[in-house]
């Protein structure tokens, strides 16, 4: 499928939120470049909006947040980093969670927010977004998006098994690359139009053609434990999509490692990668999220949270 049909078959939703381009600079965290992507509001007072930062999933890159953004930037200020080793960011010898969260709280203190922001995650980004607010004086709050309780992410375990993300190919254009592009783990009623572009901001051009963005030394890092749960110092929620990787069980086993503070969000019908084949349920799951925190006080632990 070309990119022009895809153009043509996506609808109107779609084409208004990608045309909605943020704001683009690089900042350096520990050495390394880290490209962040800011959604404003156009309205006047957009710099005291409400903030929120969006943490994509291994192997992926901001653009995966593309149509997500800009509907969340009607009432708050987006920002939206690559982590390093994926998407327009450097590359480091050694990637783990401890410096990917100082990415994520630098992103915080670039974008300059009137007040503490709500991190939201997906899948890896979960973790990483998680293990970013331990500090409830820096974050306000967390909410992973079919994050699973387990010691290796799906695209860590595919690619331990040489699966998948392996030693980068070249293809000699870029609508062979797309052509290539799978999700991990794969799922069935992704939506073509969401996946040709989110492939299209996955690749850069090289020598002899087309490859992949991330670095495949990503997989190495070992995944935080479940205690990390327990840490956590602000308000927190689970978004357990219906056909992904967070089971009942598993978000009970979450809701309780949460200090039963946390409330489980359900997607129906939804994958994994939610924002792939059911974006519109997120979309409306985190704005209905967001305006109940910005009008409650929660509980966690002991203490009342604003």
């Amino acid at each position: 499928m070309t990119s022009d049909s895809v153009s043509a078959a996506a609808p109107q939703w779609f084409c208004d939120a990608v045309g909605s381009r943020p704001v683009e600079s690089d900042i350096d965290v520990l050495g390394a470049s880290v490209r962040v992507r800011i959604w404003d509001r156009a309205a006047p007072g957009a710099e005291d909006a409400p903030g929120v930062v969006l943490v994509h999933g291994g192997a992926a890159h901001s653009g995966w947040w593309d149509h997500i953004a800009p509907f969340l930037a009607r009432h708050y200020r987006v920002a939206a980093l690559d982590l390093t080793g994926h998407g327009d960011s450097g590359r480091r010898e050694e990637y783990g969670f401890e410096v990917w969260s100082a990415e994520v709280l630098a992103t915080v203190e670039h974008a300059n927010f009137a007040r503490p922001p709500v991190l939201i995650g997906h899948s890896m980004g979960g973790w990483v977004a998680m293990a970013s607010a331990t500090d409830a004086a820096r974050v306000a709050g967390v909410a992973a998006i079919d994050t699973p309780l387990r010691s290796l992410s799906p695209e860590q375990i595919a690619a331990r098994d040489k699966r998948a993300f392996g030693p980068l190919k070249v293809y000699a254009t870029q609508d062979e690359a797309v052509s290539h592009f799978r999700t991990v783990p794969d799922q069935s009623g992704s939506l073509p139009y969401v996946m040709d572009h989110v492939a299209r901001g996955s690749l850069r051009e090289v020598d002899g053609g087309w490859s992949w963005k991330f670095d495949p030394r990503i997989f190495g890092s070992a995944r935080p434990t479940p205690d990390l749960l327990r840490s956590v110092r602000c308000r927190a929620a689970v978004f357990r999509a219906e056909r992904g990787l967070v089971t009942t069980d598993v978000a009970s086993d979450m809701y309780e490692l949460f200090g039963r503070s946390a409330p489980v969000i359900e997607l129906p019908l939804a994958g994994h990668h939610v924002m792939l084949d059911q974006p519109l349920p997120l979309v409306s799951g985190l704005l209905t999220l967001l305006a109940d925190w910005a009008h409650s006080v929660a509980q966690v632990g002991d203490t009342a949270v604003m």
